[in-house]
């Protein structure tokens, strides 16, 4: 049975057309997914009589400058605060304006006085967060919180002091909603999460909690009472300071007892996400696993850049994941052309290599054209930090599921402190909790110290004792990979064959010698010798 109405204003998202009704008149939204039972006063011939609106930007630019702002006496919002939010309203309506990331109007909220219901106007996807552009980021504590007048009450209740936000759509897309905005609130030291005293109040805030981690705190409110309005209408301004104060900080379920793991240690353990390239690597790590986190090294200038490039290549297509490529020491047009390059098998990152539009143009998109790689322009700060927030970005708010940095050492380099010991320790500490935040397959590269006589340019083997800094590398890493190669020696074919030799295997324990790989400048591939045959 198909619905009584359709393309009606929803009461919970703000949506202007995604709502239907029932014959019964129960209800759902197709934006915000929410389902309501009917209330027994269902009447279709007056929903039916009432206007479809839907009003450009500019026309409601106009419409707005008719209205002016007053304080909301009923839910006890002052003038000021109405003038914070720039809400204004008229003999029966008060419009809610949202602004786009330069601090444009260009959508607004419309809320009828006499009713519950309310609607968009203006270029909904257009705006960010409710409030978000009267605050500048960085800030100590940013408050999220469900509805405009939550944010209103909230703001005003707490002093005026502290940035508070509203999510645009309801609890069931607040995820989306953060998700779409997360450079800005995860500029915040804190935040604070103060949706509905719901069932979908409660989902939302686990949700967005896991988006930002450690940094979240959860308001919880007391009981009778479900949000910052109701706090400031019923004159409880002083217990919502207090509960605000007392907000806990989020912390992930997952303490267990062993003895209740009998059915999960007993099923077959899962393959890995993915295998390498080469199956003498295979053979000893047994694959690429997400939530581990690869170090690779080499002497300088050894081809590390380019055995990430054929992982990287072959991860595209073996799996439907997207990828986050950090290589700080080119940039991304090299990055793009190299792995171009692979997928065209010829190395048409080089200015000798003669290439058509047509080649050039399939060879996009079977890589950068996919969708699935994102690329960091590192113009500007490589900190720690910087970097850090890029990855967590990248693997929460762009769901790679594998990302590349290249490399450690341009990170640290990068430091005021001049402590190149204390800041490897601090880079891979952070790069390890993200792993096992994120669940990510995270590759790092590492430059080696100089070894005593015969230099790794000259084929000399690594070794973990070899890794810069405090032994945090070794320490940290599941797995660590060297490449080894004779850069300088006479013969072709031991030039261009780079050894790889893992030197850390916290999955199966077997290190050692893996495999050997042959580069050819004809095809710009680095392929095991058994799948290889060239003529150099």
């Amino acid at each position: 049975m198909g619905f009584a109405l359709t393309h009606l204003p929803c009461t919970t998202c703000g949506s202007s057309d995604a709502l239907s009704y029932n014959e019964d008149g129960s209800s759902f939204c197709f934006s915000c997914n929410t389902h309501t039972k009917s209330t027994g006063d269902f009447n279709v011939t007056e929903l039916k009589k009432k206007p479809k609106i839907k009003k450009t930007t500019d026309e409601l630019k106009k419409e707005m400058s008719n209205a002016f702002v007053t304080a909301v006496n009923d839910r006890k919002i002052t003038l000021s605060t109405a003038e914070k939010y720039n809400v204004v309203s008229t003999d029966d309506r008060y419009y809610f304006p949202y602004n786009d990331n330069d601090g444009n109007l260009v959508a607004a909220k419309v809320r009828m006085k006499n009713e519950k219901n309310f609607f968009s106007e203006g270029d909904w996807t257009a705006g960010r967060l409710f409030g978000q552009s009267l605050f500048a980021s960085k800030g100590k504590f940013v408050t999220i919180v469900e509805g405009e007048f939550d944010a209103l009450a909230a703001y005003q209740m707490m002093g005026s002091k502290y940035p508070v936000v509203s999510i645009r759509n309801g609890a069931a897309s607040a995820l989306q909603d953060c998700k779409d905005n997360y450079e800005w609130l995860d500029s915040f030291e804190g935040i604070v999460v103060c949706f509905d005293n719901d069932d979908p109040g409660m989902k939302a805030t686990l949700e967005v909690a896991e988006l930002f981690g450690s940094k979240v705190k959860s308001f919880r409110h007391v009981s009778g009472l479900k949000d910052a309005c109701e706090y400031l209408v019923d004159g409880k301004k002083d217990l919502f300071v207090q509960q605000w104060w007392k907000s806990e900080q989020y912390v992930p379920d997952g303490i267990v007892s062993g003895t209740s793991l009998w059915d999960l240690v007993s099923e077959p353990l899962s393959p890995a996400q993915c295998m390498y390239p080469w199956q003498g690597l295979n053979e000893l790590t047994y694959g690429i696993r997400q939530g581990e986190l690869v170090c690779i090294t080499a002497g300088s200038g050894l081809g590390k850049s380019q055995l990430l490039r054929e992982i990287i290549w072959h991860l595209i297509q073996n799996t439907d994941d997207n990828i986050g490529l950090m290589f700080l020491e080119e940039s991304i047009r090299k990055t793009g052309l190299s792995l171009m390059s692979l997928a065209a098998n010829v190395p048409m990152h080089l200015p000798d290599t003669p290439t058509t539009e047509g080649e050039r143009k399939d060879a996009f998109e079977q890589t950068l054209g996919t969708g699935r790689l994102f690329l960091f322009d590192h113009f500007g700060s490589t900190s720690v930090e910087n970097i850090i927030n890029r990855v967590r970005y990248m693997a929460k708010a762009l769901n790679c599921k594998y990302i590349f940095v290249d490399h450690i050492s341009i990170i640290v380099s990068a430091q005021e402190t001049g402590d190149e010991r204390k800041a490897i320790d601090e880079i891979m500490t952070k790069l390890r909790m993200l792993v096992q935040e994120t669940d990510i397959a995270l590759f790092a590269v590492s430059h080696l110290k100089r070894p005593d006589g015969k230099g790794h340019e000259e084929g000399a083997a690594t070794s973990l004792s070899q890794l810069r800094g405090s032994g945090s590398i070794a320490q940290l890493s599941d797995i660590v990979i060297g490449a080894e190669r004779n850069g300088q020696a006479d013969d072709p074919i031991e030039r261009n064959t780079t050894h790889v030799r893992v030197l850390k295997n916290r999955f199966s324990g077997m290190t050692g010698p893996a495999c050997s790989l042959l580069y050819t400048k004809e095809t710009g591939r680095m392929l095991e010798h058994e799948q290889t045959e060239v003529v150099l």
